[in-house]
């Protein structure tokens, strides 16, 4: 065998599992057709972020005057917003492949495809290992309807040199609810189109509502009931056409989900069991060839990049250093940067209401207008809210919209993941004046 591991994709899980076998010992190999680093890295978490940071000056500028700063016809450079974006990543980039270089990872460049179940294939190289890992990632999905390649997908976005001046976004989940936030924060006309009756469905009724009501306050078009049928190009604007209804603008961007990036792989040549959404995998990240194993979005499971990141190193430490950890999926913080941003931890009300009854469960709650926003008067109120099993008195969801809220909910993860109680963060002092106090205050 050439090697002990080969890695079929760059991205979080596959790096931080590559890194972790060869620091074990273990001869490593990564395959990449694109640039190091995966979703998160290059079109995902980090450059989406980048855009947050650059949209939020626009509620800055507007309330700096109550804070006695000048603040008169502020101007973004979107163009110049997306170059320095890019060029981040691009250095994020060339961190990643000389962290592999210094881990003693062979980087392979190029597209990997099974030969057989111990191989395979890059370019005109043939690799076989004793242990293969597929991580992959996925791609965004199109929706099946006529003229769904004219509109871009989120991946388009970030390689676009400027911004249009207007845009139609299909969907009502996280990824479509942050670039309506990121583009109206930057000037641009937006338009939300979804099917169904909410945003961020999955999540919190309450906490999506709240957040419903901020992104509206920002100038965000939520249009509800809506089921688009047909992309057309009216001359240089771009139409939505839903039904009888027509919505027109220079851009149409579908976020309506991503999928598990299987193409080229040659699954079959392997044996592996798969469908085109998904790889299964077992507790331990073995598919059904045991020495073949997969995680992060490939899986379909939990696609956020910390789960990725656990399950590689946990594999890596099974496969070479004896560990036996299995991830814990079931308690795993979320965030959506929005504005108002929203974050989370545990069970929802209605998740919690399932499991032990109306009467099984106590909720606690504080909504208020933060103290940076009480000179300007202005901008999203904040919502905290504690979920609570009523028998044991113990923690069992704590959720919040506003600002700070993922560096808010990371901390009080680690309580509740040790399951404290509504009395420990009671006797919890608190740290004012802040917004978290309100979480060991709040009756």
């Amino acid at each position: 065998m050439d090697v002990d591991l080969l890695v079929i994709g760059a991205g979080s899980g596959g790096l931080a599992a590559s890194k972790r076998a060869a620091k074990h010992g273990a001869k490593v190999a990564i395959v990449e057709g694109d640039r190091v680093g995966g979703t998160c890295v290059i079109r995902g978490c980090v450059p989406k972020k980048l855009l947050v940071y650059g949209s939020e000056y626009r509620e800055l500028f507007a309330e700096a005057e109550s804070f006695g700063w000048s603040a008169k016809d502020p101007f973004c450079n979107r163009a110049k917003l997306l170059e320095n974006v890019r060029s981040e990543v691009n250095r994020l980039n060339g961190i990643h492949i000389k962290a592999l270089e210094r881990a003693g990872v062979e980087l392979i460049s190029g597209w990997g495809s099974f030969a057989d179940a111990h191989t395979v294939k890059v370019g005109e190289r043939l690799i076989t290992a004793h242990h293969i890992l597929i991580a992959v990632g996925g791609r965004p999905q199109r929706l099946s309807i006529p003229g769904a390649e004219l509109g871009w997908v989120s991946d388009d976005l970030f390689v676009q040199e400027d911004l249009p001046d207007s845009i139609t976004i299909i969907g009502g989940g996280y990824i479509a609810c942050e670039f309506a936030c990121i583009l109206r924060g930057l000037g641009v006309s937006v338009t939300q189109v979804m099917r169904g009756d909410r945003i961020l469905r999955g999540f919190d009724r309450e906490l999506s509502d709240a957040v419903q009501e901020g992104m509206q306050e920002l100038g965000v078009n939520l249009r509800f009931g809506l089921q688009p049928t047909t992309i057309e190009m009216n001359g240089a604007q771009m139409d939505l056409i839903c039904g009888e209804e027509r919505l027109s603008a220079d851009v149409v961007l579908q976020a309506t989900g991503r999928q598990a990036f299987l193409q080229g792989l040659n699954l079959d040549a392997a044996g592996i069991e798969h469908n085109q959404h998904r790889i299964g995998v077992d507790e331990h990240q073995r598919t059904n060839i045991p020495h073949i194993h997969a995680v992060g979005d490939v899986t379909e499971r939990v696609n956020l990049t910390p789960v990725a990141i656990d399950e590689g190193r946990a594999l890596a430490d099974a496969l070479f250093a004896g560990g036996s950890r299995v991830v814990d999926h079931d308690l795993i913080a979320t965030a959506v940067f929005t504005q108002p941003e929203l974050a989370s931890v545990g069970l929802s009300e209605e998740q919690a209401k399932d499991r032990f009854g109306d009467e099984g469960v106590r909720i606690h709650r504080a909504r208020f207008r933060s103290l940076r926003q009480s000179l300007p008067a202005r901008g999203p109120r904040c919502l905290l809210k504690l979920v609570i099993e009523q028998a044991t008195d113990r923690v069992v969801g704590c959720h919040m919209v506003g600002s700070h809220a993922g560096e808010i909910i990371q901390m009080a993860a680690i309580a509740v993941g040790m399951g404290a109680t509504k009395a420990d963060f009671d006797r919890t002092m608190a740290l004012h004046p802040s917004i978290s106090e309100e979480f060991v205050t709040m009756a």
